[in-house]
């Protein structure tokens, strides 16, 4: 088991981590982590606590990471208890450490020196607005079904690989217990999960429940809204996460419910979202819509093909809800991915077209039920997990994969009322509700099951948009609302502001967590600004212009001609400002530094035929010539 909590202990020469134990007879197993090499190894001493320069309580080991100056050792220092699922304690990380193996960075050049703290700035920004969660004795990588299928009880060797967001970081512990069995590391690797969890006991007609909802976000291709689309050549996709409902119970038993609450009855319903799985880009320009690109390359049906290979692997059929616009911008997205399921023709994919945004205009949100009748006889179909005390009586056989285009707003909605139809089934199945009784009719429940999917929604959308989810006025209330509409006027700005100016930084966040980018000492500094100095100059003449212009507006009548005079020639070197800016968006773009996007070429204006306004494709021979062009540069 993991160790709950542990003192650690810092020297000129190491990190002693020391575990908390209850039981005063069992040794305690010191992990020691040298500064000078960075090599972990157990001990069995007790460090003096008097001869150390500092002292810290911590709740895990978050990982290793390895930066210009060395190492640093990452470590959890504060946790929420979320609630329990049966009898484990899930827990959220809500305060780190980052520890330095270096007593000091007089080795580092200043251009050194200042591109460690952006690296260690990069890091400390994605732990402070990530939602990350752990348990010690629970596996929430995986779900109630494909834990009832594993063997191996140590979290980190049975944990699923798309969802231990620290393996990376981790992989220096798993290396030496993996290579020196003396050495076995395992109770201080902590697997933890980045997406959402909530857990609520609450009653439903008199009948006590634990109603929890856990969503998984993928660590492979993971990233920000724009600079992260679409799929790769090994079929992983963008903003990939698994949400998992679950309802714990206790059976009856001689007219009664049992006295104390145990969670006998283990009942989940999982889903999944993704981006859809073919190659596609939309380029940040700082116009409000970037151009949709997508690219004809002679790998996409492989790509595809891995993709829903490992899907089916995982979750068995694959019923896809595909809600993106039939029309308009988004049109051409929809007719690709149809195309290409058809290319697969593989009977074991259900394919469906819902067009969100038509079915439902003009607040007919009542006409879900659309969707939800074309699909019901596949959620009849493809069941939920159902275990009793051990026994399993019921296997999920499928999975609903829904998106829309950026699998957040329109997809939470319609997957809260896959859920919410899914629940009523279970419920009458375990005799909560009766044959003719639908969970909407609970109003008392209702309320958290809204709130806990409008919550999870807002989890699943800030990592990868930047701001909460929109539309979920009606996921919480079941009606849309004036100020819901107001809440995602408000949050698409917002979107547009981070995606273009800032996302480049957070997207260079995630891929240096997660091992995307391995930073090497003495390579170039990828924060130079390569752009020309009349770029680097536009913004603040344009600041300039502006306050010059308010300072205009203020100034006394008597000036009034010579003010006009001013304001007229202000006004003229703004817009024209603002025209370069629009002709050359892309270079005043926030862009990722680490991992540099394959796709920035698009800006260039040789990618404006008429083909390609039109269809919005890149052919195969344009997109490797310039990919091979691009690597010459």
């Amino acid at each position: 088991m993991v160790h709950e909590s542990l003192r650690l202990y810092a020297t000129n020469d190491s990190y002693i981590l020391v575990p908390y134990y209850l039981d005063p007879n069992k040794a305690a197993q010191t992990l020691v982590i040298k500064r000078d090499s960075g090599d972990c190894l157990l001990d069995s001493a007790i460090p003096d606590p008097t001869a150390h320069t500092e002292f810290l309580t911590v709740y895990g080991v978050f990982g290793i990471i390895n930066l210009l100056a060395g190492g640093y050792l990452i470590v959890i220092t504060g946790r929420e208890r979320i609630g329990r699922l049966g009898i484990h304690d899930i827990f959220q990380a809500n305060q780190f450490r980052i520890l330095p193996f270096a007593k000091n960075n007089n080795h580092l050049s200043e251009t050194q020196a200042h591109d460690e703290q952006h690296y260690l700035s990069l890091v400390e920004s994605l732990l402070k607005s990530g939602t990350y969660y752990f348990s010690y004795t629970y596996d929430l990588t995986h779900t109630l079904q494909r834990q009832a299928q594993l063997t191996s009880r140590l979290l980190w060797q049975r944990a699923d690989d798309r969802f231990f967001w620290n393996r990376y970081l981790q992989s220096k512990l798993i290396d030496v217990t993996t290579r020196n069995p003396d050495h076995d590391l395992s109770d201080f690797i902590l697997p933890v999960v980045f997406g959402f969890v909530s857990i609520v006991f609450t009653r439903i007609k008199n009948r006590d429940v634990v109603f929890s909802l856990i969503s998984r976000r993928s660590r492979y291709r993971a990233g920000t809204r724009y600079f992260s689309r679409g799929i790769d050549a090994e079929g992983n996709v963008s903003n990939f996460n698994e949400t998992e409902q679950i309802i714990l119970l206790d059976p009856i038993e001689d007219g009664n419910a049992t006295t104390f609450f145990e969670g006998k009855i283990k009942m989940s319903y999982t889903q999944t979202r993704g981006s859809i799985p073919i190659y596609w880009a939309q380029v940040n320009n700082i116009k409000y819509t970037p151009k949709l690109q997508i690219m004809d390359l002679p790998n996409t049906l492989e790509a595809f093909h891995r993709h829903f290979d490992e899907q089916i692997r995982i979750y068995g059929n694959q019923i896809l809800v595909n809600l993106v616009n039939k029309k308009g911008y988004e049109s051409p997205m929809g007719e690709s991915y149809e195309r290409t399921v058809k290319q697969l023709n593989d009977p074991r994919i259900r394919y469906y077209h819902f067009d969100f945004h038509h079915e439902c205009s003009k607040m007919r949100w009542n006409r879900i039920q659309i969707l939800l009748d074309s699909v019901e006889e596949d959620l009849i179909q493809q069941g939920y997990f159902y275990a009793d005390d051990s026994r399993f009586i019921k296997y999920q056989t499928s999975v609903i994969r829904t998106n829309c285009m950026d699998c957040l707003d329109r997809t939470n909605v319609v997957q809260s009322n896959f859920a919410k139809w899914v629940l009523t089934q279970q419920l009458r199945e375990v005799g909560v509700l009766s044959s003719k009784e639908r969970i909407d009719e609970i109003a008392s429940f209702m309320n958290i099951f809204r709130n806990v999917w409008a919550d999870n929604a807002d989890a699943i959308s800030f990592p990868y948009s930047g701001t909460g989810a929109q539309k979920t006025d009606f996921t919480r209330t079941g009606n849309r609302t004036k100020k819901g509409v107001a809440s995602d006027l408000q949050n698409s700005v917002m979107r547009y502001i981070l995606n273009n100016f800032m996302d480049g930084s957070r997207q260079d966040a995630y891929d240096l967590l997660l091992g995307n980018h391995v930073v090497k000492y003495g390579t170039t500094s990828p924060w130079i600004d390569t752009r020309s100095m009349q770029t680097k100059l536009i913004p603040r003449v344009l600041l300039a212009c502006l306050v010059f212009l308010l300072l205009l507006l203020i100034l006394p009548e008597g000036y009034k001609y010579y003010t006009l005079f001013l304001m007229v020639i202000d006004l003229a070197i703004i817009a024209f400002i603002l025209r370069f800016v629009v002709e050359n968006g892309g270079e005043f773009v926030d862009w990722p530094k680490l991992v540099p996007r394959d796709y920035r070429f698009y800006q260039s204006k040789s990618s404006t035929s008429s083909y390609k306004q039109k269809t919005g494709r890149i052919n195969d021979s344009e997109y490797e010539e310039k990919i091979e062009l691009q690597k010459i540069e």
